[in-house]
């Protein structure tokens, strides 16, 4: 995992916290390395530019005595391009030690806290966004997800339908739209067996002062409307493979 600092001295304060953890780290001019004990990740740190998304028009959309659009029809409707991920907006970690792997992030590297998911999960965040990382409990560590950023609803719908034309056990879950992040999503997976994530509209947070982390608990962690998450989605297929170690297990 690669993150960016805004200066030398960031990188002096995550080494220094990672020190008090009992995590040794490799400093080098413009950069930090840290291995996080319990999943094995690699942490990289480096003094970077902050990156500046290019701003797209907003879709128009029309509502109770509102009118966006008016004499054609709908984007989303028009459109015929490629659904293009606009970034990787956040990965989620499975860990079997939660305290640990939270501290390595939250603690050491230095990663806010957004949102709790009670005795399961923390959306964890190195940027505006809500969430850049979400560390979940698990019997076996493993990559839960990734999530691919892209304009608005429609792109998340017609990405996922692109993805499914052909193949229909590509589909996992969605549409729907999670309370923690606010974001609508739908989830696929990739030919390794992982799951990927399309959404958009993910909440942004940029004042620490003005956001109030939740603790969430039941399905209000998972999503506030859609139809509800199968059980392939928080007990992947093949996760006794991965706990035994089983040679091919799609991980």
């Amino acid at each position: 995992m690669r993150i960016a600092a805004d200066s030398p001295d960031d990188l002096g304060a995550a080494a220094a916290r990672l020190g008090r953890l009992g995590v040794p780290c490799d400093r080098s001019a413009g950069g930090l390395t840290a291995v996080e004990p319990v999943t094995g990740v690699r942490a990289v740190v480096e003094v970077a530019p902050r990156l500046r998304q290019e701003a797209v028009p907003p879709t128009p959309y029309n509502g109770p005595g509102r009118f966006e659009r008016v004499g054609t029809r709908a984007p989303g409707v028009l459109r015929e391009e490629p659904v293009r991920p606009r970034k990787l907006g956040h990965a989620v970690l499975a860990t079997t030690d939660f305290a640990a792997t939270t501290a390595f992030f939250r603690d050491g590297i230095g990663f806010r806290t957004s949102d709790i998911i009670k005795d399961a999960g923390v959306f964890l965040r190195c940027s505006t966004d809500h969430h850049n990382l979400l560390v979940l409990a698990a019997p076996v560590c493993f990559l839960h997800h990734t999530s691919w950023q892209v304009d608005d609803i429609d792109e998340v719908g017609r990405g996922a339908s692109a993805m499914l034309e052909g193949h229909p056990e590509r589909h996992v879950w969605g549409l729907g739209r999670h309370h923690a992040g606010s974001n609508f999503f739908w989830y696929l997976k990739d030919p390794a067996g992982n799951f990927s994530e399309y959404y958009s509209d993910l909440d942004c947070i940029l004042d620490d002062q003005l956001w109030t982390p939740e603790t969430l608990e039941g399905a209000k962690g998972l999503f506030n409307w859609g139809p509800p998450p199968p059980p392939s989605f928080l007990h992947p297929d093949d996760l006794a493979d991965l706990m035994t170690g089983a040679h091919g297990a799609g991980r």
